[in-house]
């Protein structure tokens, strides 16, 4: 957290040494799928050639949540963007988004916007209001540009009360039950969630922002959050969605992966919430999955020998993917396996129903033995819609003139206009928390501790010998 909370000096090794697992991934699967010049020697024996398929173009972390762009050709990724918000302890990035969009060319005479979001939302099982709460904090607030500048100076004129609303990414304990003929609540509850997560602390003085904006401002504040009409959207992250609001019983079932068994995973998967809420147009509103058909990626105990693991009879035979070792694993017992780790994504508004993301994969990597989740992979093709977005303004000023402007993605909360300012209260707070713990909890700290300890030891020394 430490290292995390100060910024990405010292974030940049960590980030060098997955560019190049990305690298030598990308160079085997080229060697065996293609014969891309110049893409066979790089990560030859596990070595480094000058020229490595893929390069970083940027790199942005809000917290512990990092977002890195990797590109073949990093000369066609132009007009790069970032965007960040944090909805943890005090606004603080322990729970957060960042994002990042970019224009991509490929050297063609059009263009396409592509903007991609990195999150991780609250955790635990009775947390599901909380991660449907940070999904509407990320549309409120994670913003490409400060909204107070694309709004008139002064807006809005009178600004309502501040809600403080419960920001702190996950609770300190799980909610009681009901008592056995008591009324459900819970109805209510989501009533009063609504109300509040509708409205943004200082965003518009008004219930109804068309107020008081004109058409081309309204169209400029959504143009600068993740909901551009004009660019394709992917979120990804740890969104944390289980398949249970309690942990489990006893002697639960979990599921198999063996696809005759009862309990294999798919039938687990109907309970999924992200799925269920997403339906239900209580988050990540307007956003498409392609068909989730891999076995849940939360939540592992990483096992040292394959006694009692659910793989024992692979990693006994010396079993490989991908040529490596398979993981001994087994599901943790307190917690409900969940496909937590997601892919969403929406597509630009195009100029035709057939302008869409082409999905061509969707799936898990197998256990690792660092983590207790499984990545997904997700690879999609996108249309490049470069007259469309040339086209943007012209559409604005009639939207000016009092036309209706076409649009297929409408903001499920508005824009929080005070969200950049919210923002830098809290990074100064990561920089203090960030400090603390980097002097406190790690060896490199220790050090610049015990030397200025010595200076100052050394200090009074001299001044007494004078």
């Amino acid at each position: 957290m430490s290292y995390a909370f100060i910024g990405s000096y010292f974030l940049n090794p960590y980030y060098a040494r997955f560019e190049e697992a990305l690298n030598l991934a990308s160079t085997r699967l080229l060697e065996t799928t293609s014969t891309v010049a110049g893409s066979s020697s790089y990560g030859s024996e596990y070595g480094l050639s000058p020229q490595p398929p893929y390069t970083l173009v940027r790199a942005k972390n809000v917290g512990m949540t990092s977002i890195l762009i990797f590109a073949r050709d990093p000369t066609s990724i132009s007009q790069i963007e970032e965007a960040e918000c944090g909805f943890g302890a005090s606004d603080m990035g322990n729970k957060g988004a960042v994002g990042l969009r970019v224009t991509w060319s490929g050297g063609m005479a059009k263009s396409t916007e592509l903007t991609f979001v990195a999150t991780h939302l609250a955790a635990m099982e009775w947390n599901l209001k909380k991660r449907n709460a940070n999904w509407r904090s990320i549309v409120a607030g994670l913003t490409f540009k400060n909204p107070r500048s694309v709004l008139p100076v002064g807006f809005p004129a009178n600004k309502p009360p501040v809600l403080h609303l419960d920001r702190s990414g996950a609770g300190d304990r799980a909610p009681q039950p009901p008592r056995a003929g008591s009324v459900d609540s819970s109805e209510a509850e989501e009533e009063e969630d609504e109300r509040l997560l509708y409205s943004p602390s200082s965003s518009f003085s008004s219930s109804d922002p068309s107020e008081q904006l004109t058409p081309s401002q309204s169209a400029a504040l959504q143009d600068i959050s993740i909901f551009k009409p004009s660019s394709h959207l992917f979120v990804a992250g740890d969104l944390n969605y289980r398949i249970s609001s309690t942990t489990p019983p006893p002697l639960s079932q979990f599921p198999s992966f063996d696809p005759d068994s009862p309990n294999h995973y798919s039938h687990f998967f109907e309970r999924d919430q992200l799925t269920h809420e997403r339906l239900a147009g209580r988050t990540f509103h307007g956003m498409e999955e392609a068909p989730v058909t891999f076995g849940p990626t939360y939540k592992f105990d990483v096992l040292d020998s394959p006694k009692g693991a659910v793989n024992e009879a692979a990693v006994r035979k010396g079993s490989k993917v991908n040529g490596v070792p398979e993981v001994p694993w087994k599901f943790a017992p307190h917690r409900w396996p969940g496909w937590c780790d997601r892919v969403l994504f929406s597509a630009a508004e195009g100029n035709g129903e057939d302008e869409g993301v082409e999905v061509e994969g969707y799936d898990a990597f197998p256990v690792l033995g660092s983590s207790d989740h499984r990545p997904v992979w997700f690879r999609a093709k996108v249309p490049v819609l470069g007259v469309v977005q040339e086209n943007r303004g012209k559409e604005l000023k009639g939207a000016e003139l009092g036309s209706q402007h076409p649009r297929r993605k409408n903001l499920p909360v508005p824009v929080d206009v005070d969200a950049w300012q919210r923002r830098r209260v809290a990074r100064r707070k990561e920089m203090v928390v960030g400090w603390s713990a980097f002097v406190w909890s790690t060896q490199e700290g220790a050090m610049v501790l015990a030397t200025v300890l010595l200076m100052v030891l050394g200090s009074c020394w001299l001044l007494r010998g004078w």
